[in-house]
């Protein structure tokens, strides 16, 4: 989301764990499926950040209703009619609210997807194999050559390259395929309302109403998906208000429409405001030496790719790792897996969503997209992720045995994962710091 979690390319990205994002939107689905919660998360975005999608998701301590079972529809009347008068507070015009407000009725199937996400986790290697795809990648390099103009002028003005914006399509929408056909005012209010997060969901309400008081869209033509992100790359709306561009100059900034020019330049503009360096990798595939010291990973411990060499990392294909700033290597699945030397720019990704697996995604696929090959390495396709229950019990554990994680909740953050590592070192074990099966199996 440019505001980020993507799975689908439509729901609502939920981040419970540290290194996976929520599965990518089938090129060929009728439909988008809800986006889902992939492995362990990392710590979060700061608030603050005007992601394109809203991807921070809390299990709900409120017992979720049944669809459409128990819904007082008068209440929900109720709380537009008060909702109406802040609106109007905050400088939007009775005539906006009320051609927004017309028809809108309580939508229960966004009160049951958010509900639902919390506990479905996918591996990396799981999300990589749908995200990553032949199929995606042939069709990316279709969409890269029939909209190679526009895209071309698009990286000129903003500096991104095309196949870096095309990624983030390929990943948010399928390539335009699946932008989501629900009222988007009818979901956000009816989230608003529901409370649990109320109060984001209220200020992204509002947001919306701003742009249709601005004529960029009417109401019946700003669909997205049940959580409110919008168009070809899935823009919340206060991150539509911040970064969306009328590329075609016809006055508006049409995120919806088939052509997708507004929607590409939009997130290249997106990139571009948070920092993108054009020519710089987002990283790199690597192989490590036999006896690397694993407390030197993650993204905390940064040093110049000729430092990296001097300690035997080496780019996979061969040739010198590019001498682009500082340098982090990264486990996504431990010390069986892939690892990735990774730029400044995989940073940037990071702020259209902050899941490792997105970004790793995005990178992998304009990489593919531009014609390079597929990873190398193999990945521990025997392990299964973690349920929820399985890594606060993991937690529990390592505080038992002396490891702080920083707390219990389920998220396996740089704490968590300074912990696992003390854990491992303890035990003999490779101290990857990777939160796995065996992990737990040994704390039990």
């Amino acid at each position: 989301m440019a505001g980020r979690i993507a799975a689908l390319g439509l729901g609502l990205i939920v981040l419970q764990v540290a290194h996976l994002a929520a599965a990518a939107p089938p090129e060929t689905a009728p439909r988008p499926a809800p986006r889902a919660d992939v492995g362990v998360t990392r710590a979060s975005a700061p608030e603050s950040a005007l992601r394109p999608r809203e991807r921070l998701v809390q299990v709900s301590t409120r017992p979720a209703q049944a669809e459409g079972a128990g819904v007082d529809e008068r209440a929900f009347r109720r709380w537009i009619e008060g909702f109406k008068a802040r609106a109007r507070a905050q400088g939007i015009r009775a005539d906006v609210l009320e051609r927004a407000f017309a028809g809108v009725r309580y939508d229960a199937d966004a009160i049951r997807r958010d509900r639902s996400q919390a506990e479905f986790t996918k591996q990396i290697w799981e999300y990589l194999d749908s995200a990553v795809s032949d199929t995606r990648v042939e069709n990316g390099r279709a969409a890269l050559a029939r909209h190679r103009d526009v895209l071309a002028r698009i990286e000129v003005r903003y500096g991104v390259e095309a196949e870096v914006v095309v990624a983030v399509w390929g990943l948010e929408s399928a390539y335009g395929t699946h932008r989501g056909k629900t009222p988007v005012i009818a979901a956000l209010a009816t989230l608003a309302h529901d409370g649990r997060r109320g109060r984001f969901f209220e200020a992204e309400l509002i947001a919306a109403l701003k742009i249709l008081q601005a004529g960029d869209t009417s109401p019946g033509a700003m669909t997205g998906s049940w959580a409110g992100a919008m168009g070809h790359t899935q823009f919340m709306p206060s991150s539509y208000l911040a970064y969306a561009q009328d590329f075609t100059g016809d006055g508006r900034r049409d995120i919806w429409a088939d052509d997708p020019a507004d929607a590409l330049a939009s997130t290249a503009n997106y990139l571009a405001r948070h920092g993108w360096t054009k020519g710089q990798p987002w990283g790199v595939e690597v192989t490590l030496p036999r006896g690397f010291d694993y407390a030197l990973t993650g993204e905390r411990v940064k040093k110049p790719a000729a430092e990296w060499a001097r300690l035997g990392v080496r780019a996979t294909r061969g040739g010198a790792l590019p001498e682009n700033g500082q340098v982090s290597i990264l486990l996504p699945a431990g010390a069986r897996g892939a690892a990735f030397a990774i730029y400044r720019n995989f940073n940037v990704i990071e702020r259209y969503n902050p899941a490792d697996a997105y970004v790793i995604a995005v990178g992998l696929l304009s990489d593919r997209i531009r014609g390079a090959g597929p990873l190398l390495a193999s990945w521990p396709r025997g392990d299964r992720s973690l349920s929820r229950a399985e890594r606060e019990e993991m937690q529990r554990r390592l505080v038992a045995r002396g490891f702080d994680p920083g707390g219990v909740d389920g998220i396996i953050g740089p704490n968590t994962i300074a912990a696992v590592r003390g854990f491992q070192r303890a035990q003999g074990m490779v101290p990857d710091g990777y939160a796995s099966l065996e992990v737990l199996r040994r704390l039990r």
